[in-house]
C-alpha cells in the first residue's frame, strides 16, 4: 500500500507521516512547496501524478480568525481544492480520507455531535470545511471523511504550546471556561486514520480523545502536568474567563464535544482519555 500525505508541514500531516512510516508503509509527503492547496486548479494533476493507493488530505487553511479577514483564500484551500484532491483521486481510481473538523457545527447542542447531524458553521472557516466536505462526497461518493476537533501534537503550533510558552512568561493565564470539547492529540488521530484506511471504512467518521474539557480545564491540566514533568512554570494561577471577555473575529462552538459510538465499533482498543494523551504528549516533548 502506498499512502500520500498532503500538508506534511502541519502538526497532523507531519505526526501521520512518521506513524505510516514507523508502520512500514510506503508514504509520500507533500506541503505547500510540493503542492499550494491556493491553486486548485493544479491541485488534481498534481495529486493523479502520484497514483497512492490511498490520499489521505491533511492540507487545510486553519486559521480561524483570519479567514473572516481571507475568506476567498479560505475557499480556495479548505472548499475547491479539497475537492480538486478528489477529483484526482478519481482520474486513477485511488481510494481518500479527507480530514475535517468540529467546526461545521454551530454548538447549540448539549450532547456529542454524531456524524449525521445537521451543520450550521458559524465561520467562515467553518463554512468552507463543509463545503469541502460537501465537494468531495460529490466526486467521491465513497470517500472517507474523519472529522475532529481541538487538535494538538509536538509538531507544529497549538493551544498545548501555547500555554506551555505563556505559563514559562507569566504570572496568571485568563483561559475561557464557556466552550466545551475534547481535545485529540496528533497520535492518537493518526491511529485512527490508520485503521480507516487499511479496513476501507468509507463514510462520515468522528474522533477525539475521551472526555470533555473547557478550554479553562485543558488550559489548568497542562500546567499541572508540565510542572510535574520538570517543564519550566512561572505561572501561578489559571483564571477562568467567559468569551465575552475575550472577543475574537470568528465566532467559536460553545459545544463541540463529538460522539465517537460509531467509531468504538471498529477501533479494536479502548480510545485514550485526554488527560492520558496529554501527560503521553508531554513526556514525549520533553525528552
Amino acid at each position: 500500500m502506498k499512502v500520500l500525505v498532503t500538508g506534511v508541514a502541519g502538526q497532523l500531516g507531519r505526526e501521520l507521516m512518521l506513524k505510516l512510516q514507523s508502520a512500514n508503509v510506503a508514504v509520500i509527503g507533500i506541503g505547500r512547496g510540493e503542492l499550494d492547496f491556493a491553486n486548485p486548479e493544479q491541485v488534481a494533476a498534481g495529486i493523479a501524478e502520484q497514483q497512492a493507493d490511498w490520499v489521505v488530505n491533511c492540507g487545510a487553511y486553519t486559521r480561524v480568525d483570519r479567514a473572516e479577514e481571507e475568506p476567498e483564500l479560505a475557499f480556495q484551500v479548505n472548499r475547491d481544492s479539497a475537492k480538486a484532491v478528489a477529483e484526482g483521486v478519481k482520474r486513477y481510481g485511488g481510494r481518500l480520507l479527507q480530514v475535517s473538523t468540529d467546526f461545521i457545527f454551530d454548538g447549540n447542542q448539549s450532547h456529542p455531535y454524531q456524524e449525521g447531524d445537521g451543520a450550521n458553521p458559524l465561520g467562515v472557516y467553518g463554512q468552507s470545511k463543509w463545503e469541502g466536505e460537501q465537494g468531495v462526497r460529490e466526486v467521491l461518493p465513497e470517500a472517507i471523511i474523519l472529522r475532529t476537533a481541538w487538535v494538538y501534537g509536538e509538531h507544529g503550533n497549538n493551544f498545548v504550546k501555547t500555554m506551555l510558552r505563556l505559563a514559562a512568561e507569566r504570572d496568571e493565564l485568563t483561559v475561557v471556561d464557556d466552550q466545551v470539547g475534547t481535545p485529540a492529540w496528533t497520535a492518537d488521530i493518526a491511529d485512527a486514520i490508520l485503521v480507516l484506511i487499511k479496513g476501507d471504512h468509507p463514510g462520515t467518521w468522528h474522533f477525539t480523545n475521551e472526555g470533555v474539557a473547557s478550554w479553562y480545564d485543558f488550559a489548568q491540566e497542562i500546567v499541572i502536568m508540565a510542572r510535574r514533568l520538570g517543564y519550566p512554570i512561572r505561572v501561578k494561577r489559571v483564571r477562568p474567563i467567559p468569551s465575552a471577555d475575550f472577543p475574537t473575529p470568528a465566532a467559536r462552538p460553545a459545544y463541540s464535544v463529538l460522539s465517537k459510538q460509531k467509531i468504538r465499533a471498529i477501533l479494536g482498543y479502548d480510545i485514550p482519555h485526554w488527560r492520558q494523551s496529554l501527560t503521553a504528549m508531554l513526556k514525549a516533548s520533553s525528552r
